[in-house]
């Protein structure tokens, strides 16, 4: 293929900073940032948790923001990393994917809507966390915020009110061209504008992501799944396994 032809040539220059360079730079943030993070500071790897300052928001927030955000990154997998040829080849068209895809990143992106809004509120409103919010915090939910609302107003807009798109055809062509070096900046151009946001705020969480507390998602107890059971002995079963009792005191002689 002759340069001329070539489709990174044909781009815009904002076409290829956006769609080239903001993503790789944001990937190399993204590793290096991570590496420097475990070198410098592994004391501070850590979600740092305020459950004892605040619990009762923390309790449903929580577990709804992360069950989301488990089942909105997996959606994610698949729709970006696997081609549209593959989920064909084992019998589920595109109409079905579309409708299942629709249906559960809806209740998927409602319960991590709903988490994170009572994980922000209780950082505005309990006086006890506000103090206590890190300039790492300020910058980590304002962005994450912007990319799950940015997501959901793209799925509401296209794919339930609008007429369906299919962001298999440039969204995730883009995202694996990336990953290949395959760059292919004019799939991502021709995508709405909701999905380019949120594919730029993407971009930008992930450079944030080592200076913050997501580096916590690396560090979970998974040895607790096979770590032994502690045994634990009351005091007063300590003269079954062989421990003599204490002689009773010796009167002293007259």
């Amino acid at each position: 293929m002759s340069a001329s032809s070539s489709p990174l040539t044909a781009m815009t220059g904002t076409d290829l900073l956006l769609w080239v360079a903001v993503p790789y730079i944001c990937l190399a943030v993204f590793v290096v940032g991570h590496v420097w993070r475990f070198r410098k500071d592994q004391f501070g790897w850590t979600s740092r948790t305020s459950q004892l300052l605040e619990h009762r928001w923390l309790r449903w927030g929580s577990p709804l923001f992360h069950l989301g955000a488990f089942a909105v990154i997996a959606g994610h997998v698949v729709g970006l990393a696997v081609p549209a040829s593959w989920t064909e080849a084992v019998g589920i068209g595109e109409h079905t994917y579309h409708t299942v895809a629709v249906a559960l990143g809806s209740v998927a992106g409602a319960a991590m809507v709903v988490g994170l809004g009572m994980l922000s509120a209780r950082r505005l409103l309990a006086p006890r966390i506000r103090t206590r919010t890190s300039s790492s915090d300020k910058m980590l939910f304002p962005l994450l915020a912007a990319t799950v609302l940015l997501g959901i107003a793209a799925t509401v807009v296209h794919n339930i009110a609008g007429g369906g798109y299919d962001y298999r055809s440039t969204v995730s062509v883009w995202f694996r061209g990336l990953f290949l070096l395959q760059p292919q900046p004019g799939a991502m151009a021709g995508a709405p504008l909701l999905f380019q946001l949120h594919a730029l705020t993407a971009c930008l969480l992930f450079a944030a992501w080592p200076f913050t507390r997501l580096v916590h998602v690396w560090s979970a107890p998974v040895g607790y799944l096979r770590r032994p059971y502690l045994v634990y002995r009351r005091k007063t079963a300590t003269r079954a396994y062989g421990r003599p009792p204490a002689s009773p005191p010796v009167p002293a002689a007259s």
